[in-house]
Order: structure tokens, then C-alpha cells, then sequence
């Protein structure tokens, strides 16, 4: 109180300044620059991720061309190529003994006895062909067959048979076709096949009437084989 009896008087500045407040960005927009960091993020990453997985592969393959392509080179040049590593064979190794034959211009027959070429990719496996036959190398049951294709002849005789060391000096007849009269096409096809008991070191050859008859055209004309079962 003054000494007049009046309350005091205060005076207020009403000129000074405050600083101002930012302005608040609203909940909208924060999530809006959050999505839109996270998809830059993940689109990079991915970038990443294929650049890479592109280098991996440039790698893995690179090496693997450029050695099919020297070896293919030297192949060409009639090279041997023995310091790189064989690529393996598709081809699965038979399980079991196995043999298939045909005819061929190197197989020169016998009068009445076929003979097989060893030049028209003979298969042979764990068995041998000598003297026109083939020789078993492991007893056991084995079908055994064998297709001749004849010119055009009144009368033939197509058999397959077998020369073991039980009955020495003698040929056991395993299978046997024949024909009498004059076929009603121009080529006649004989097939025989069956299965029997083979020994160790036995001999298994064909046997026709006449090989001058014989139709030698194709290889696949006239075959002989047999397989274990």
C-alpha cells in the first residue's frame, strides 16, 4: 500500500517480444515419411541383394566355361587332354552280363555260321565274342536271342546254339526256326529268344541254312545278344 491509501500500480511491458514456437508437424505427414524411408530401404536391399547374387553366379560359371572351351580347343587341335578332369558318361554301367551284336560289312560269315562286327558299336559286357561266338563269363540264366532277316528263298533254317565243356565235341540246338515254302513277301524276319542255364566258358552262336541268303543292308538287319536275368 502507498502512503496515500492506494494500492501500488504495476506496469507491464506489453512490447517485449517471446521466441516463436515451431510450428508442429502434423501425425499425417511423419507416417507418410516413414513409408516412404522404409520402401527406399527395402528397394535397396534388394538391389544389393541381386548384385550379389549376379557375382556369385559370374563366378560359379566362369571357371567351368573357360575350361570346356580349352578342352574343347585342344580336343579340335587332336591334343591329348589328360591334366583336366573327365566329365563323367551319362551312361548308367549294366549290372549284370549283357551282350548285343549286329551285322556289319567287317563281319565276314561262315557258310553256315553268322559272324558279328566289332565295328558297329558292339556291346559287350562281361562277356567275350571269339570265333563267332559269344563266350559266357558268369553262369547263370541268361535270355538269349537273335533276329535274321532272309532274301526271298524257298526253304531256311535260323537257329542258336551252344557248345559247353559238359558235353565236349558236341552243339546242343537251343532254339530253332524254320521255313518250307516260298515266303508271300519279298524278305522274311526269323526272330528267336528264350531263356536258359549258361555255364562258366560256354559258346552260344547262330547258325543259318545258308548266309548267301542273308540280307546284309543294314546292321540292324540281324542281330544277336543275350543278357542275364
Amino acid at each position: 500500500m502507498s502512503t496515500a491509501g492506494y494500492p501500488s500500480v504495476y506496469v507491464v511491458d506489453t512490447h517485449a517480444t517471446r521466441p516463436p514456437v515451431p510450428p508442429r508437424l502434423s501425425q499425417k505427414g511423419r507416417r507418410g515419411d516413414e513409408v516412404q524411408n522404409l520402401l527406399i530401404l527395402l528397394v535397396s536391399l534388394a538391389l544389393c541383394g541381386i548384385a550379389i547374387e549376379a557375382c556369385f553366379i559370374y563366378h560359379l560359371y566362369q571357371p567351368a566355361k573357360t575350361e570346356t572351351s580349352a578342352s574343347f580347343s585342344r580336343h579340335i587341335a587332336g591334343q591329348d587332354d589328360t591334366s583336366t578332369t573327365e566329365i563323367p558318361s551319362l551312361v548308367i554301367p549294366p549290372s549284370k552280363p549283357v551282350a548285343h551284336l549286329t551285322d556289319g560289312l567287317d563281319a565276314v560269315h561262315g557258310k553256315t555260321i553268322m559272324a558279328w562286327s566289332m565295328e558297329a558299336d558292339p556291346l559287350l559286357h562281361e562277356m567275350d565274342y571269339r570265333d563267332m561266338s559269344l563266350i559266357i563269363q558268369k553262369e547263370g540264366y541268361y535270355y538269349v536271342y537273335s533276329k535274321v532277316s532272309f532274301f526271298d528263298t524257298d526253304y531256311f533254317n535260323h537257329s542258336i546254339h551252344r557248345n559247353t565243356e559238359l558235353y565236349a565235341g558236341k552243339s546242343i540246338p537251343l532254339l530253332l526256326s524254320k521255313q518250307n515254302e516260298r515266303p508271300k513277301r519279298r524278305r522274311s524276319n526269323s526272330y528267336l529268344g528264350g531263356v536258359f542255364h549258361l555255364a562258366k566258358n560256354d559258346a552260344i552262336y547262330v547258325e543259318v541254312s545258308n548266309t548267301a541268303n542273308v540280307v546284309k543292308h543294314k546292321p540292324i538287319e540281324n542281330v544277336f545278344g543275350a543278357y542275364m536275368i
